[in-house]
């Protein structure tokens, strides 16, 4: 099971970084960032298999394939943000998240301006006149 690998892999790293933080508090950020990225690693394969059972659905159905890629997209950059929200706030610089995190709420809602137009129009012409 990958979550026994990933928790493992998180204590791990934990008590490595405690151990550090006496002694060299500056790599303790370094070894979070690269836990992270072991864990993205391992959980990539997951997406693939995720992004691929959505593509069949989209070939089985009417959906517009490009709401589609915009979604994962959205998807994307909001796991993306929050993990570097998450080494920010680790490292201490809280105020760099708050911008990361305001960033990236502010392109998901312009990605998103094209899916809840075509969403609009489609209740404007199930609306009576």
């Amino acid at each position: 099971m990958e979550i026994i690998k990933i928790v493992g892999i998180a204590i791990i790293a934990l008590i490595i970084i405690i151990l550090l933080k006496q002694y060299r508090p500056e790599f303790a950020v370094y070894i979070s960032l690269l836990t992270g990225v072991l864990i993205l690693t391992l959980v990539i394969d997951k997406l693939e298999g995720i992004i691929e059972l959505i593509q069949s659905i989209v070939n089985k159905t009417e959906i517009n394939t490009s709401f589609i890629i915009l979604l994962i997209k959205i998807t994307g950059i909001a796991f993306l943000s929050e993990f570097a929200v998450s080494i920010c706030k680790d490292s201490g610089e809280a105020a760099i998240a708050s911008k990361i995190e305001l960033g990236s709420k502010i392109i998901i809602i312009s990605m998103s301006i094209p899916i809840l137009s075509s969403l609009l129009e489609i209740i404007l012409e199930i609306l009576p006149n």
